[in-house]
């Protein structure tokens, strides 16, 4: 039975453990610790921590949060706990969208350039939609579990596929692809927060309005029918949020795998609630997983950094093959 008594008490821890990390990210870089507090005597130590790591560390908790809200959309809509971004396809969707995108204006995007950044997000919007779609008309819909994780993993390697050809045609910007694709915060300035940002409340807001319609899809498809929610419409809308966040965090900070499939399973581990509340707790929980794992990829081997992509999905892999294994016994058992 669902309990949102617990619930905004791990809204707070969420966010409590959030504004810590958030403290270390901005102390800990490639030439160290500092204490934050020395940092109004020392100019140009506070001009790497407000120009370089604090929109690094804002960043990375809000494309956590996206995709965290995108793997509990994904979920719910689809009726399949390992559904997320990555697995369905739209992140490889969103990661060739960029890619044309990219090959498009010729470069890297500039860190201030507010109609590039549009411009990004919106063609990764758009390749995460063609790819959900393309997904779900190969499974032939959402009711069959293997065969949209099959038509996801195939989706996902044809876009890819597709990408690396464009990445060999165009010499030009192969640098530039080669380090979004590995997935990476480095880069990510303010005005990628503040489109980031932009999109992350417009999801949360419309993923509220429909939480109503992923509680009735758990209780079946008749049921839903049922208690006179108009289905089509409003899977067309939660596709849509689903690409939106999605395609948001992908063109700010590239392709970054399995934040979005361990959020919300964190979350159902620690407190059993409505689609109300699971959706907000999965992003600020996507939001904290990511902040861990960029404070991971720049002490792990500092001064030299990791991509945080390569991180999150060696962590991630591994994680989903306990979840496999847990399945797996419980099963047997």
């Amino acid at each position: 039975m669902p309990n949102t008594r617990r619930a905004p008490l791990l809204m707070l821890a969420l966010l409590a453990a959030a504004l810590l990390l958030g403290l270390l990210g901005a102390a800990v870089g490639s030439t160290g610790a500092e204490r934050l507090w020395q940092l109004a005597h020392d100019p140009v130590a506070w001009q790497i921590v407000r120009d370089i790591r604090l929109p690094r560390t804002v960043g990375a908790w809000l494309a956590g949060g996206l995709l965290g809200l995108a793997g509990a959309v994904a979920q719910g809509l689809f009726r399949n706990p390992l559904a997320d971004p990555w697995l369905l396809g739209s992140a490889s969707g969103a990661g060739l969208g960029v890619a044309l995108a990219l090959t498009a204006i010729g470069g890297p995007p500039a860190a201030a350039a507010w109609g590039v950044r549009l411009g990004l997000t919106g063609a990764a919007f758009a390749g995460a939609v063609a790819a959900v779609l393309l997904t779900l008309t190969l499974a032939r819909g959402a009711q069959q579990t293997l065969r949209l994780l099959l038509a996801g993993v195939i989706v996902g390697m044809v876009l890819g596929a597709a990408k690396d050809l464009l990445t060999l045609a165009e010499a030009d910007v192969l640098q530039a692809l080669v380090v979004f694709m590995l997935g990476n915060t480095a880069l990510v300035g303010w005005t990628a927060c503040g489109v980031m940002a932009v999109a992350l409340a417009v999801c949360l807001f419309a993923a509220r309005l429909l939480a109503p319609v992923l509680d009735g899809l758990a209780l079946g498809e008749a049921t839903a029918a049922s208690l006179g929610l108009p289905l089509p419409a409003m899977r067309v809308a939660l596709v849509a949020v689903l690409s939106l966040a999605t395609g948001a965090a992908v063109a700010q900070t590239g392709l970054i795998a399995f934040v979005g499939l361990a959020a919300p399973h964190l979350v159902r581990s620690m407190v059993k609630t409505t689609h109300g509340w699971l959706l907000m707790l999965s992003a600020f929980m996507g939001g904290l997983l990511l902040m861990a794992a960029d404070l991971l990829a720049r002490w792990l081997i500092a001064p030299q950094e990791l991509p945080v992509g390569v991180l999150t999905a060696v962590l991630g892999g591994s994680y989903l093959l306990v979840l496999m294994h847990r399945r797996t016994r419980s099963g047997a058992a």
